[in-house]
């Protein structure tokens, strides 16, 4: 914005000559007598090397002579005190005098519309948007024609502000498709108005189709992850895992929760190995903390993918950081697929000493089986004798229980008839 301001000076600096040699002007403009711009060109001098006081000195000796100047140079001496003021970072007085710049008539059609445009420009970063908007309009009534580009970046930019969201939208939209059709590749921050605006509205696909061209032109890591996000937010899984993967490709992945986006993306989409390896690669790595929560999203990556040595890796590494036996009881669940069975005995038995468990009966159950398995029938008569002290595996128990009683009697008789 100070860069535009400087232009609008060196605009008022140029319009000194005569209209002829930059345009024609609507309106004759009177000329800027050389007295009072050599005093006005002194004046910026001073604040240029430091003393703005004696520069506002200097005007403030030129505005004593007001009744004998012409419109002209009563528009530069405001301009030259609007400028001072805002090199000083008193926005708000340098707006005061640069509206009595554009109340002065006639002059230079280029000192009007600059002036107007800086003015929208300034009240804007002064949160007056009412006042933006009014310079705004006036400007586009000075200029005339189709409305510019940089007058819709403008006017979106206020409406925004004032949270009227659907009147902000066409204008942001027509300044981005002005620019595609003119050939041109529209600036970031555009399409970051626009969505913005999207978002307040609520159209999260709208969302996404802007980050998609932003991706297109500018291809940053925060793009990529904020697409993933909002196709996550649209229930659009798979495409969530492949922006999320090309992401990572590209090196854009760095923060520890974009990985762990990465990999529930992929256990999401039953793809559990790649999930455990995403996963155990940035735990290796210390990208991703080696929590409760991480630890059981990659144990459950590897039981899904039948990794049963690293699953029960995995879940012991998460019971010792829990405080109830839940993970153990997972623990050895898995190990009894496996027909690990003294190991799933022991899991059991850890889980059921830790206690905090939905299911005990369950453990019980587990021991039972496993030590049926070993041929251990007292042992399995025992555990399935526990088990048939909860409601909810009683039947079960009670089945188990009659098979291994069963599996014992005949295991005696083959013993018997092996020593008559």
């Amino acid at each position: 914005m100070r860069l535009g301001l400087l232009m609008v000076l060196a605009v008022c600096i140029l319009a000194i000559f005569p209209a002829e040699l930059y345009g024609q002007e609507r309106k004759r403009t009177p000329a800027l007598r050389e007295q009072v711009y050599s005093q006005l060109a002194r004046a910026q001098q001073l604040a240029d090397g430091g003393d703005v006081k004696g520069g506002l000195a200097v005007l403030a000796n030129v505005e004593g002579k007001l009744s004998s100047m012409n419109s002209y140079e009563r528009a530069m001496l405001w301009n030259f005190y609007g400028f001072m003021y805002y090199g000083q970072d008193d926005i708000n007085t340098a707006i005061t005098y640069f509206s009595k710049v554009v109340q002065e008539d006639p002059i230079p059609d280029a000192l009007l519309q600059g002036t107007l445009f800086s003015l929208a420009q300034l009240a804007l970063g002064q949160e007056r948007y009412q006042d933006s908007l009014n310079y705004l309009e006036q400007w586009q009534q000075a200029v005339g024609g189709e409305p510019q580009v940089k007058a819709l970046v403008l006017r979106a930019q206020v409406l925004y502000q004032l949270k009227r969201y659907d009147d902000a939208l066409a204008p942001i939209i027509a300044a981005i498709e002005a620019s595609e059709q003119a050939g041109q590749r529209p600036e970031e921050n555009w399409y970051v108005l626009a969505r913005a605006i999207y978002f307040e509205l609520d159209q999260i696909d709208q969302v996404a189709a802007v980050l998609v061209q932003m991706i297109k032109h500018y291809n940053k890591a925060e793009y990529w992850v904020q697409l993933a996000g909002v196709y996550a937010q649209l229930g659009q899984d798979k495409k969530q895992l492949a922006v999320l993967e090309a992401a990572h490709v590209q090196g854009y992945l760095t923060k520890g929760q974009d990985i762990l986006n990465l990999a529930q993306a992929y256990f999401v989409n039953d793809i559990p190995y790649k999930a455990g390896v995403t996963l155990e690669q940035a735990l290796a790595e210390k990208k991703v903390d080696a929590n409760l929560r991480n630890l059981k999203l990659l144990a459950q990556s590897w039981v899904a993918a039948r990794e049963t040595d690293k699953a029960v890796a995995a879940l012991a590494q998460a019971a010792s950081l829990s405080d109830d036996g839940e993970l153990d009881a997972q623990r050895a669940q898995v190990l009894l697929n496996a027909e690990r069975n003294s190991e799933a005995m022991q899991a059991a038995q850890q889980a059921l000493d830790k206690g905090g468990l939905k299911q005990p009966g369950n453990m019980h159950l587990v021991i039972g089986m496993a030590a049926l398995n070993e041929e251990d029938f007292n042992t399995a008569l025992q555990a399935f004798a526990a088990a048939k002290q909860f409601d909810d595996v009683r039947r079960t128990a009670s089945q188990w229980e009659r098979y291994a009683s069963s599996e014992k009697e005949q295991a005696e008789r083959i013993e018997a008839l092996k020593q008559s």
